[in-house]
């Protein structure tokens, strides 16, 4: 696997642990629907969550989550629109992003609610 590749696997896995932490119960992790994915999805009081993850071990380019882009934002909300169908779910849907920089191995962890909307 590509180092990139390793360091974002790395990255959701402990978005997973943060996100328990902080009591969200986690239902799914890296969901497709067609060529679309969540990287996690998970539920926290009255809210389901979809949460992207991006991990950079540098800010040398910039915070990770400027590197959301729109088309990835579509695909987010295409995926989490098909989840919430296929489960039949009536939960307000919330869309966050969690942005991790490992430098030199200190990981920091930001945790950004209603990054963007659905439109």
């Amino acid at each position: 696997m590509a180092q990139h590749n390793e360091l974002g696997t790395k990255g959701e896995k402990l978005a997973v642990t943060f996100l328990k932490k902080k009591e969200y119960q986690i239902l799914e992790t890296n969901y497709r629907h067609l060529k679309n994915e969540v990287d996690i999805i998970a539920q926290f009081q009255n809210q389901l969550i979809a949460i992207e993850v991006k991990t950079r071990s540098t800010r040398d380019f910039g915070d990770p989550q400027e590197f959301v882009k729109p088309s990835q934002i579509k695909s987010i909300i295409a995926a989490t629109n098909a989840y919430v169908e296929q489960k039949d779910i009536e939960l307000e849907v919330r869309f966050d992003v969690i942005a991790i920089i490992n430098t030199n191995g200190l990981l920091e962890i930001e945790h950004i609610e209603e990054a963007f909307l659905a439109i």
